[in-house]
């Protein structure tokens, strides 16, 4: 077995100002998506300039921020909000919805869309691809402040947490808030980095790198991104406030992924049957 490494979640301290690992996975994620946008730039089949990929990246981190923020509070921790509204901005703590934040992402390239006079999935084709990376950095976010753990595993990589690091682990897991080490556990951050951050991206990557029907990139997003998650969540632990919505598995992440599955299969429909019908 493993023993989680304990990482400070403060990168470094600058006077008053203290620079998070979680927030540095955002800048990364960012950053790389525009990185990528702007390879992707003049490629057959692009629609977009330079200039529109450093606007598309500005509406993105709007949408990611802010829908992924109201996402969380809405979906896993109302309760809190309703007593201290402020804890909404506590954004360095940890708290985004995936689910809330691809809401926000898709109302920004909608008005980002309309506003170059562009369709809404010619905006959404070409940033499926790109936010992968920020996926993955997110969830490394989330492995190095110990949140989002698994379920108990026997395992080789069953991850060990000190009671300490993980707020609430050891009282899920029937363990006494002094032990040392809890039971070890399913890394269920670093499964889904693996799987949103490489790859999910290396699927889409690579789809997208030749000419696709409208629609089908972002079809394929939805669904190998809904899939991914939907499996994830059977070695998830759920938040300890929720639990399990029904039949003692179903987990909050998965209700929240089967419309993205579908409406994805849908999208993928829609963009070749029609088109190989006639």
């Amino acid at each position: 077995m493993m023993t989680y490494p304990n990482i400070d979640p403060a990168l470094l301290t600058l006077g008053p100002v203290t620079v998070y690992w979680y927030g540095m996975t955002y800048l990364i994620g960012f950053f790389g998506g525009w990185w990528l946008g702007r390879i992707r730039v003049g490629k057959p089949g692009m629609v977009w300039g330079a200039n529109q990929v450093d606007d598309i990246v500005f509406y993105i981190v709007l949408g990611v921020v802010l829908g992924g923020r109201v996402g969380y509070i809405l979906f896993y921790d109302f309760a809190t909000f309703l007593v201290n509204p402020l804890s909404f901005f506590k954004v360095w703590e940890g708290g985004m919805s995936f689910h809330g934040g691809l809401l926000g992402v898709l109302l920004a390239m909608w008005y980002f869309a309309h506003k170059e006079g562009r369709t809404f999935f010619d905006a959404t084709d070409f940033i499926a691809p790109l936010v992968t990376i920020g996926l993955g950095a997110g969830r490394i976010g989330n492995f190095i402040n110990a949140e989002l753990w698994g379920r108990v595993t026997d395992l080789p990589w069953g991850m060990r947490v000190p009671c300490h690091v993980a707020e609430g682990l050891c009282a899920r897991l029937g363990l006494p808030m002094n032990a040392q080490h809890s039971l070890p556990v399913h890394p269920n951050q670093l499964y889904e980095a693996f799987l949103e951050g490489v790859v999910l991206f290396l699927i889409l990557w690579i789809y997208s790198a030749k000419p696709r029907p409208k629609m089908a990139v972002s079809g394929l997003f939805l669904v190998c991104y809904g899939l991914f998650r939907f499996a994830v969540e059977f070695v998830r632990l759920p938040d300890q406030h929720i639990g399990y919505i029904a039949f003692g598995w179903v987990t909050m992440g998965q209700l929240l992924s089967l419309p993205m599955i579908l409406f994805g299969s849908l999208l993928l429909y829609l963009a070749y049957i029609p088109k190989n019908s006639h």
